[in-house]
């Protein structure tokens, strides 16, 4: 029953962006809508890039926490179970991650550890950048209320201070009757990170701008607002937690967002942009996966046929691994 709310709502969701792009066609040729395909090659070039940044940024974490693979090995860990974020719930993803770091020497606590605080890390810097679509919202400009947002910042900075982010783990892993965090992440390599992703952000605002370019004219001096206006997208999604992937709740917050950035503040406009940058990141993440893939078979890193699909040998051993361990991971 689960299973079936969390894939029906996404579909209702994304389902109602596509209706309304259909039903307001007509305003959004009034609104000028051109397509220009040449805008998606710099977008994919940009988002396939903004991937391996995300890795290299969860490799940052593992070695935060005292160990190093490799940013070869990270990429493969990181990339090849990338989309078993669609399967609901995710656990096939965090299973997957902890497979592959683990043949690469890292603990299976410590992987869950290195992915907590990379979910906290991004949530962090997604209110950063967020904040900055409040504060320079054309609506919002009458408004000194909108400058309250900032006091997010350093109270998302202030859980995941070591002492405390350390006394919230023990508290809720105790309650579930599991051993506190073997290690927690100093406050400078936090807020290290928390830039670092933040900066991610930027990079991700110049290829959602080249999609949206590529649906309709939007000034230049608004990538950043563009940019931002996904970041609300992701928090949103990340709140939530009711669809795979944040489909459609995140694709929904991002098209109310970034209509923001567009002459006519058409939510249909915005839909329709919101539409080609689900379907040109998709792309993406399917170009960025079978890279990883590819290097990871090469080097003997990956796991051969997937989780998928394993042999009968594979599944034998997974089967008793993850019966005997399986308290242990989770």
């Amino acid at each position: 029953m689960r299973l079936a709310l969390q894939v029906g709502l996404a579909v209702v969701v994304f389902g109602f962006l596509v209706l309304t792009v259909i039903s307001q066609w007509s305003e959004i040729q009034r609104e000028g809508v051109h397509f220009h395909v040449l805008w998606l090659i710099p977008a994919l070039i940009i988002l396939v890039f903004y991937y391996v940044l995300a890795a290299f940024g969860w490799d940052l974490v593992l070695r935060s926490l005292g160990y190093r693979i490799g940013f070869g090995r990270a990429q493969v860990a990181w990339g090849q179970p990338l989309l078993a974020r669609y399967v609901p719930g995710s656990v096939l993803y965090v299973l997957g991650r902890v497979l592959l770091s683990e043949k690469a020497g890292v603990p299976r606590r410590i992987s869950l550890a290195s992915i907590v605080y990379e979910q906290a890390i991004s949530a962090t810097s997604a209110i950063v950048v967020a904040a900055y679509f409040i504060i320079k919202h054309p609506d919002l400009q009458g408004d000194t209320w909108r400058w309250g947002v900032l006091l997010l910042i350093p109270l998302a900075v202030l859980v995941l201070h070591p002492k405390v982010f350390g006394r919230l783990s023990k508290k809720l892993l105790g309650a579930f009757g599991r051993d506190p965090l073997p290690v927690v992440m100093g406050l400078r390599d936090v807020i290290a990170l928390i830039v670092y992703y933040s900066l991610i952000w930027i990079v991700v605002a110049f290829g959602i701008y080249s999609v949206a370019r590529s649906v309709t004219y939007i000034p230049y001096e608004d990538i950043l607002l563009v940019g931002s206006a996904q970041a609300i997208g992701y928090f949103a999604a990340l709140v939530t937690l009711v669809a795979p992937a944040g489909l459609g709740v995140r694709d929904a917050a991002f098209a109310w967002a970034v209509k923001a950035a567009l002459p006519g503040r058409s939510f249909a406009v915005g839909s329709l942009i919101s539409i080609a940058v689900r379907g040109v990141m998709t792309v993406g993440e399917l170009i960025y996966v079978a890279l990883v893939t590819a290097m990871g078979r090469r080097e003997g890193w990956a796991i051969h046929t997937g989780i998928l699909h394993p042999s009968r040998e594979e599944a034998e051993a997974s089967t008793e691994e993850t019966a005997a361990h399986a308290p242990e991971i989770l």
